[in-house]
C-alpha cells in the first residue's frame, strides 16, 4: 500500500503550480471590481437593469443620439447602424440585424423616440470628476460646468505648454512665466498662429478670386453606387453625365483608394474625380470644389483643385473628399444616393 503521507506530500507542489498559474491570470483589482462585483442592493439599481437592456446590439453601449430599431424590436445607435448598412453597400449584400438577422435598412428601420428619451435621463458617470449625472446634461456639465474639465491655460496663444483641471487653471496664471516674456520670445508660437490665418486668408481671396471669372457654372449631383467587372467587385460612386461650358463631363468617387476590402479598415474615406467625356479643341483649366447643396446633407470642408483638360489627359487625378471623419464616411456609404454641389470655374486664356 502507498503511504498516504507520501502520496499527499507528493500532490503538494502540484498544488503549488496550480495557485502559481492561477495567480498569473488573476485580473488587476480596479477590473475585478468592476466585472465581479458582489451582488447587493447597490448593483441591482434599476438605471443599471435598464442599462442593460436599452444598450445598441452592436457596440452593447448606451446610445448617445438617435436610436434605430429593427422590425422585430432589437436596438442600434445611430453610428452603429450607419456602419452595418455602410459594410453591407461595401459587401455588395443585403444589411441584417446583428442580433435576428432580419432585413434592415433605412426605409425599414424606425427611430425609437421613447427609448432615446428614456437613455437621457439614465445617470452616466463624468470622465473628469467621477459624479453621475443625466445623459441628457452630462455634455454640457463636461464642457462647461465641471471643476475637474481639462482646460488650457489662457496664454497658450503665446506659447503656454500648461493643460491642468479647471480648478487650477487661475492659481497657474497666476504664476505664468509667458506673459512676463519678451516679444522676442513669444514670436514662435505667434508664426505658427500666422501660418494658419495665412492659409485660411488664401482660400477666401482664391475663392473671390475665382468669383471675379467670366465663366462660372455649378451642378447638383447624385453619385450612385455600382461595381466594377472584375473578378472581387469593387464598390465605386459614379453620377450621370452632366453639362457644363458646353462639354459633357462625369464624376466618380471611390472608397479607401479601391482597397481591397475596406471593410477591414476601421478608418474609410472618399476620393473622386472629374473626367471629361467630351472632344475639346482646346485645353480646359478649370478649378472646382465641391459643397453640400441645398438637397445633400454632407459635412464637406471646401477644398478648391485645379486641372487642365486636354484630349489627351481628360481625367484628373483623384482627390480627396474632405469629409468630417470616418462616421460621416460610413454615413454617406448607407445612403441610397449621395447629393451634392459641384462648382467649376473656367479660365479664359
Amino acid at each position: 500500500m502507498a503511504d498516504p503521507e507520501a502520496s499527499s506530500s507528493s500532490g503538494e507542489p502540484s498544488d503549488i503550480q496550480e495557485n502559481d498559474k492561477a495567480e498569473e491570470f488573476i485580473e488587476p483589482e480596479k477590473k475585478r471590481r468592476k466585472i465581479c462585483k458582489i451582488p447587493d442592493g447597490k448593483s441591482d439599481k434599476l438605471e443599471q437593469r435598464l442599462g442593460g437592456i436599452l444598450c445598441c446590439a452592436v457596440c452593447l453601449d448606451l446610445p448617445r443620439a438617435a436610436v434605430y430599431q429593427c422590425t422585430n424590436g432589437h436596438l442600434m445607435c445611430a453610428g452603429c447602424f450607419t456602419h452595418v448598412l455602410a459594410d453591407a453597400r461595401l459587401r455588395d449584400e443585403i444589411a441584417t440585424c446583428p442580433n435576428c438577422r432580419i432585413e434592415i435598412s433605412k426605409t425599414s428601420a424606425s427611430r425609437n423616440l421613447a427609448v432615446e428619451k428614456a437613455v437621457n435621463e439614465l445617470p452616466s458617470e463624468c470622465q473628469f470628476c467621477g459624479k453621475d449625472f443625466p445623459r441628457i446634461t452630462l455634455e454640457r456639465h463636461e464642457e462647461t460646468l465641471c471643476d475637474e474639465r481639462i482646460t488650457n491655460c489662457k496664454y497658450s496663444r503665446i506659447g503656454c505648454p500648461w493643460r491642468g483641471p479647471f480648478h487650477e487653471a487661475a492659481e497657474h496664471e497666476q504664476v505664468c512665466a509667458h506673459p512676463h516674456r519678451s516679444g522676442a520670445e513669444v514670436m514662435e508660437a505667434l508664426q505658427v498662429i500666422d501660418l494658419k490665418c495665412e492659409e485660411e486668408k488664401r482660400l477666401y481671396n482664391c475663392v473671390f478670386d475665382l468669383l471675379s471669372y467670366e465663366k462660372i457654372t455649378f451642378n447638383d449631383l447624385q453619385i450612385k453606387p455600382y461595381r466594377t467587372d472584375e473578378f472581387v467587385h469593387k464598390l465605386f460612386y459614379e453620377t450621370s453625365r452632366f453639362t457644363a461650358f458646353n462639354n459633357q463631363w462625369v464624376m466618380k468617387a471611390r472608397i479607401n483608394n479601391s482597397q481591397r476590402d475596406p471593410t477591414q479598415s476601421s478608418e474609410r474615406n472618399m476620393t473622386y474625380q472629374l473626367i471629361l467625356k467630351t472632344k475639346t479643341t482646346y485645353p480646359l483649366a478649370l478649378h472646382y470644389l465641391i459643397l453640400r447643396g441645398p438637397f445633400g446633407d454632407m459635412k464637406v470642408n471646401a477644398k478648391i483643385h485645379k486641372f487642365e483638360f486636354t484630349d489627351q489627359e481628360n481625367e484628373s487625378p483623384y482627390v480627396q473628399l474632405p469629409l468630417a471623419d470616418t462616421a460621416e464616411c460610413n454615413r454617406l456609404l448607407a445612403a441610397k444616393v449621395i447629393n451634392f454641389r459641384l462648382i467649376m470655374f473656367l479660365s479664359s486664356k
